[in-house]
């Protein structure tokens, strides 16, 4: 299953498989560890296009409601 990372439950795991937008913001979450084929955690997120926490490689990183949404993730909720 493919979801964005605003739809993932806080403290679940999955892998991240593409970034929908244009190569600058590529790079910036590149430049941050996400990317596709890495492992994040949603440590948490807040409402109403708050920031959403995540951990990578042991390194917990804020990003924008706006960024979190076109991270793309495949999980397996079975």
């Amino acid at each position: 299953m493919t979801i964005s990372l605003l739809d993932l439950k806080p403290r679940e795991t999955a892998t991240v498989t593409e970034i929908k937008g244009g190569q600058i913001l590529a790079n910036r979450l590149n430049s941050l560890g996400i990317r596709p084929g890495k492992e994040i955690t949603k440590v948490s997120s807040h409402f109403s296009n708050g920031p959403v926490t995540v951990l990578v490689d042991r390194a917990q990183i804020a990003i924008g409601h706006g960024m979190a949404d076109k991270i793309m993730l495949s999980i397996d909720r079975t």
